[in-house]
Formats: structure tokens, C-alpha cells, sequence
């Protein structure tokens, strides 16, 4: 089939998209379940919001992107069925997961889902080790930093307001709460739209559409209007783990929650860094909880999450490196 190679771009292109689209109805809960769960929106204006505001975040900037395709592994020892087998793997673990109603990391099952593939086709030695590294210091120090700040901005808004009484209070950040949850929406989509950017980008270098690595700007606006597609149809198992099950939030809590966690995910962007949104957004909600003490958390609920962010990468890696195995008999043939 001299068409062969053209038909398995367009394969990946697809799946990449199809991946952009579980992404964002799998971390629809990033944006919006502090909102709904505060009654600061409805179900159909945060979902709108929030699919209108990933697509324009998504525009952002390629620093993301660039990580993903050029940090993580050589793209010149990717092919691809390698390329492929990574979605598959990431497809598989944010099924699994929203299944479950398991807020994990779509952005950590694409990174493991690719390192998995790549070993199985190559070994280690394609493998960007100082890319990874900066990827798993993020990987512990994001959610650290959305648990401090949210913890700290309760605080000072506990202090500032004192002297107020709660309902009137809660009524004005019910209002503030739409503006933190538009901020919230447009960061997530700054991060997470580019990781199937770079996913793209890789396979047009290893088809040889372009001769360098760079992000042109049909995928940018091909991930982004994916994601937003996704975030529209809404992952409600997972809205109603964050909004509710693992912290009773008021509005209040909802804006600081939201403010810290879209300042993390947004200086990440800047710096290039693939984040996962859902671990800031949700390690925030802790730092709100503990702002009013450990017995406001449901720490059940939260030993299932912290779970989730351990197993993401290996479990991802894992079926990344199984579908390689499983696909490549059959594609390699084309």
C-alpha cells in the first residue's frame, strides 16, 4: 500500500484528537465542579464557560507543546505505531479512571503512555532523562504549591473579613466565583490542550510533513477545538468527586480554590512545564479544607486520588508498552 504511512498519520492525528476530547470531558471537574457545587452557575452556563474559555486558553502558547514532543523523548526515535500505542495507553487509563470517578491526570497518562511506547519500540536510550526529571519535580512540587497558596489566601480572607458576617460574604464570592472559575477554565485549557500538540507534532516529524519540530497552527486550533468539544459533554462522576465528596465547599472556598490553582497552572504554561491541571485544582481544595481543619476533608476520598496521581504514569507506561506490543504485528505490516 504505497498510501500506507499517509493512512497512519491520519490514524494518530485522529486518536490524538480523540484523546484531546476524553481530556476535556474527563477534567471538566477541573473548572467547573467548585462552581456547580457552590451554586455560582448553572450545570449549562459553566459548561459553556468553561468549553469556551479552554478552547481560547489553548492559544496561549506552544512552551507545553515543545515539552511534550522534544522533552520527553528524541523525536527521531519515534515512529508512528509508537506514537499511537502512547494515546492508546493514556485512552485506556483516563477511561479507567473516569469510570471510577477518579480525578487522575490525563497530562501524566499521555507523558507515561509515551515513555511506555518508546521503551517497548526502542528501549531507554531515547528517553529526554532531564525533560522527565523537570516533569516529576512538577509532578510533586504542583500540587504542594495549590495546597499552599489555597490554604494561604483562606487565611488572609478569613482575616480580612472577620469581622462580616458569613451569608452576605458568601453571596459577593458567590458573584467572584464566576470570574475565578472563567480564570480556571482558560489555564486549563494554556496546559492541557498542548499535550496532544505535541503528540501531533511528533508524529507530522516522523511521517516527515515538516522538517523540525514546531506546532502548526491547524493543530492548535484542531487540540483546541477538541478539548473544548470534550469539556462540553462534561465528566459528571468526576464533578461530583471534586465539587463535593472530598471537601463541602462554600463559595468562598470555591474562589480561593480556584485563584491559586489557576496562578500555578498558568506560571506552569510560561514555563513550559506539562502540569496536571487536576492534581493543582485538587490538592487546592485540600488546602481550603484544612484551612477550616483535617475533620472538613474526606480523607477516604482522598487516599482514592492521591492513589490515582502515584499509579498514573506506571499505569499509563504500562499499557502504552502492552499496546505497542499489541499493535506493532499488526501495523507495521502497512
Amino acid at each position: 500500500m504505497p498510501d500506507a504511512p499517509l493512512i497512519l498519520l491520519g490514524l494518530v492525528i485522529f486518536t490524538a484528537l480523540a484523546f484531546d476530547f476524553i481530556n476535556g470531558f474527563h477534567d471538566t471537574a477541573n473548572a467547573i465542579a467548585t462552581c456547580i457545587s457552590t451554586r455560582a452557575l448553572s450545570i449549562r452556563s459553566a459548561i459553556l464557560m468553561a468549553a469556551g474559555l479552554n478552547f481560547l486558553g489553548a492559544f496561549v502558547s506552544t512552551n507545553v507543546a515543545t515539552t511534550i514532543g522534544k522533552g520527553i523523548v528524541d523525536p527521531g526515535n519515534v515512529t508512528q505505531i509508537v506514537v499511537l500505542s502512547a494515546l492508546a495507553g493514556a485512552i485506556f487509563w483516563d477511561l479507567l479512571t473516569w469510570h471510577y470517578g477518579i480525578p487522575a491526570s490525563s497530562s501524566h497518562a499521555i507523558i507515561g503512555g509515551l515513555i511506555g511506547a518508546v521503551v517497548a519500540a526502542r528501549g531507554f536510550h531515547p528517553l529526554q532523562w532531564g525533560g522527565i526529571s523537570k516533569i516529576l519535580i512538577a509532578i510533586v512540587l504542583s500540587p504542594v504549591m495549590g495546597t499552599l497558596f489555597a490554604f494561604l489566601m483562606m487565611l488572609a480572607v478569613y482575616w480580612v473579613f472577620r469581622n462580616h458576617h458569613p451569608s452576605p460574604l458568601n453571596r459577593s464570592f458567590r458573584k467572584l466565583q464566576v470570574f475565578s472559575a472563567a480564570f480556571m477554565a482558560f489555564s486549563h485549557g494554556s496546559n492541557d490542550a498542548q499535550k496532544s500538540m505535541g503528540v501531533i507534532s511528533l508524529a507530522l516529524v516522523s511521517y516527515g510533513a515538516v522538517p523540525v519540530f514546531h506546532i502548526p497552527v491547524w493543530v492548535i486550533a484542531s487540540c483546541a477545538t477538541a478539548m473544548a468539544l470534550g469539556t462540553a459533554m462534561g465528566g459528571w462522576r468526576i464533578i461530583k468527586t471534586v465539587g463535593s465528596d472530598f471537601v463541602e465547599l462554600q463559595p468562598v472556598h470555591g474562589f480561593c480554590a480556584e485563584t491559586s490553582s489557576s496562578a500555578v497552572i498558568l506560571t506552569a504554561t510560561a514555563m513550559g512545564v506539562p502540569i496536571s491541571t487536576t492534581h493543582v485544582i485538587t490538592s487546592a481544595i485540600l488546602g481550603v479544607g484544612l484551612s477550616q481543619g483535617r475533620k472538613k476533608v474526606n480523607w477516604k476520598v482522598g487516599i482514592r486520588i492521591v492513589w490515582a496521581w502515584v499509579l498514573t504514569i506506571p499505569a499509563s507506561a504500562a499499557a502504552g508498552y502492552f499496546a505497542f506490543r499489541i499493535l506493532s504485528p499488526f501495523l507495521v505490516k502497512l
